[in-house]
């Protein structure tokens, strides 16, 4: 987990590298939570009834945007609703998910184009989920269109950092990390390795997530 410090766009905050054991199996969402899933929470009283403003960007299948803490009212509504236990990935997972197996910068190799991820403000806002091909494991935006809360705490290295894959639920808590880079960041915030952190209870105009569950 991490990057090398000979890799291009790297920031500090993504090392050391180190060995994770992932040691359950877990399922994660094939695409970000979209406005039209928000919606459904909402209408079925989930969500705490926060009806979101969508930014002029468009709802339906578009990423909904959303702070950590309403990500956290929706799983727990999806956790009643499905009758399984549902959650955000732990920053580990994410990776994992995110690289498909790869090394590389991009899950799809060391460069990115316009043709691969919604950012760089090429587009001016988000994007229809899965409008961009998936990578290896079948994931569809895991580089750009909205960045993904998970749910660890934020810390400036991994130096302490659980090794099973788990969230690290210590550190700086009133930030939450980031992943995956958004529609209006540049190249380097999509790498695969690259974290960032924003204020938990702050919903932003590139900011959405994804579930998951362990099996």
């Amino acid at each position: 987990m991490g990057s090398p410090e000979s890799e291009e766009g790297r920031y500090d905050s993504e090392g050391p590298v180190y060995r994770v054991t992932i040691g359950e199996p877990f399922a994660v969402g094939a695409y970000e939570v979209t406005f039209e899933e928000w919606d459904a929470c909402v209408a079925d009283g989930g969500c705490d009834g926060y009806r979101l403003n969508d930014y002029g960007y468009g709802r339906g299948r578009r990423p909904v945007l959303m702070s950590w803490e309403g990500a956290q009212a929706y799983v727990r509504w999806l956790s009643r609703k499905a009758g399984e236990k549902y959650r955000l990935l732990s920053e580990a997972e994410w990776e994992y998910a995110a690289r498909a197996g790869t090394r590389t910068r991009y899950s799809f190799g060391d460069e990115i184009t316009e043709s691969d991820a919604n950012y760089g403000e090429n587009i001016g806002k988000t994007q229809q989920v899965g409008s961009y091909r998936a990578n290896g494991y079948g994931l569809y935006d895991m580089h750009g269109n909205a960045a993904e809360w998970v749910q660890d705490c934020w810390n400036d290295s991994y130096r302490g950092a659980p090794n099973n894959g788990e969230a690290w639920e210590t550190g700086d808590c009133f930030w939450r990390v980031l992943r995956g880079g958004s529609w209006l960041e540049p190249s380097r915030n999509l790498r695969s390795a690259n974290r960032g952190r924003f204020v938990i209870g702050n919903r932003y105009f590139s900011t959405g997530f994804r579930v998951a569950r362990t099996l």
